[in-house]
């Protein structure tokens, strides 16, 4: 009796023993078979997309962490070095023009998610037919966003510039100016900063919305949704078809996001999807 009691305890034990074991096997597996997907982004509305889609990748097993920058250019740095595996800031002729600043890197365009229109702003006029001769006009100081707010100034009728100059525009390339409108060239993140000191500010809706701008509402004058400047999803070349990059596209690109654009941004930022 004593021998066959133990047995059974014996038996009890290991069995126990076993299924602790397959328990632990199991969430070892989940744990090992979990990627991390590193996206630098700058907060809005790039960020706030991102969170959108983390439930919908930490279902197909993939944890996206999301590194917040406040600039241009570390981002792409921190693409080519390696320590993030993709970025979501910038439009493909900032891209274009970044590589052509910067050969070494292999950077490319995965997808091209939404178009974020830039606007004119101003506290001192509600009119830009009020702005006074020489007045003061702040615009990004990077090639691609200068060039894009002197042709969004052309079209809203303040100035000319050279024909056939487009992207690539730079303030000596402005053939008419009417009202004499002096240009301060500061870094795009500093922009809306400036609209205390300054007649009006060319600034790109992310940074505008950052300041609780709203570009429907608060802006002068904005792009429409023709603009070429659709933001994208930028990785390292030959990285554009891993799976984690392929999951991370197809949730940006679903129907919950097309309708959290329209419903949080009311025509601010556009889906280019």
């Amino acid at each position: 009796m004593k021998l066959k009691k133990i047995l059974s305890t014996v038996a009890v034990m290991m069995t126990a023993a076993v299924i602790f074991t397959g328990c632990g096997n199991d969430n070892g597996g989940a744990s090992k078979d979990t990627k991390n997907l590193k996206v630098g982004a700058t907060p809005v509305p790039h960020a706030e997309l991102l969170e959108q889609i983390k439930p919908a990748l930490k279902e197909e097993g993939i944890n996206l962490d999301i590194v917040e920058f406040s600039d241009y250019v570390q981002p792409n740095v921190a693409l080519n070095d390696k320590e993030l595996d993709a970025n979501f800031f910038q439009h493909e002729p900032y891209l274009d023009d970044f590589i052509k600043e910067h050969k070494e890197m292999k950077l490319k365009n995965a997808a091209g998610i939404h178009i974020e229109p830039m606007g004119i702003y101003s506290k001192k006029v509600t009119d830009l037919k009020d702005l006074k001769e020489g007045a003061s006009i702040s615009i990004p100081n990077d090639p691609t966003n200068g060039g894009r707010a002197l042709m969004l100034l052309e079209k809203a009728g303040l100035l000319k510039l050279k024909d056939g100059v487009k992207e690539t525009a730079t303030v000596q390339d402005v053939a008419e100016n009417p009202k004499n409108l002096k240009f301060e060239e500061v870094e795009a993140a500093q922009v809306p900063r400036t609209l205390e000191d300054v007649d009006a500010a060319v600034i790109n809706t992310n940074y505008a919305m950052q300041i609780n701008l709203v570009p429907t509402k608060d802006a002068l004058f904005m792009e429409d949704s023709t603009s070429p400047y659709v933001n994208i999803i930028a990785v390292r070349e030959g990285d554009e078809n891993r799976p984690e990059i392929q999951a991370l596209l197809k949730a940006l690109k679903s129907d919950k996001i097309k309708n959290f654009i329209e419903e949080k941004y009311k025509g601010a930022i556009v889906p280019a999807f």
